[in-house]
């Protein structure tokens, strides 16, 4: 197989970083929107303890992705697993910063969200954004047994860029 021209390599290099920083410049980019986190408030372990739940203490963990621009929260409301509200997160808007983060927690006493709690959390930027990450981490622990894990959120509507 023959090598292929300095020069051509060059052209093809450029292309190539040309089509990777235009796919940056819109890949991921929104105006505002509302994220579906799953939470579990508790869960079950197994049978031993006959449907007694694990109760587990979860963390909404919301990070700006962005370097450059700030996002602000309209709202961040907690629901059980029947979809019922159980709490609201928000009295007024909260601002992130250029790769800021913020936490809101759910007490482990908190047990009426139940396996299939969630959030929903709306946000929105003056400027388009990187998509934040918005996820739940949960932890427990039980006599000698512990139990982490996460949950990533999915957004369910949005404003994109364009």
């Amino acid at each position: 197989m023959l090598p292929l021209p300095r020069h051509l390599v060059s052209i093809l290099l450029l292309l190539f970083a040309l089509s990777q920083s235009a796919a940056a410049d819109t890949l991921g980019k929104w105006r505002g929107q509302t994220v579906y986190v799953p939470v579990y408030s508790h869960i079950y372990g197994d049978d031993r303890y006959r449907g007694t739940p694990f109760l587990l203490t979860a963390t909404l963990s919301i990070r700006n992705t962005d370097p450059d621009s700030p996002l602000t929260l309209k709202s961040i409301r907690y629901y059980d697993s029947d979809g019922a509200l159980l709490q609201e997160y928000l009295e007024k808007p909260v601002s992130i910063a250029p790769f800021g983060s913020i936490r809101y927690i759910v007490p482990e006493s908190e047990s009426k969200g139940g396996a299939g709690a969630k959030f929903l959390v709306e946000w929105e930027a003056g400027s388009p954004v990187i998509e934040p990450i918005i996820e739940s981490v949960m932890i427990g622990t039980k006599m000698q047994q512990g139990i982490s894990f996460i949950s990533t959120g999915r957004a369910i509507k949005g404003t994109p860029a364009h």
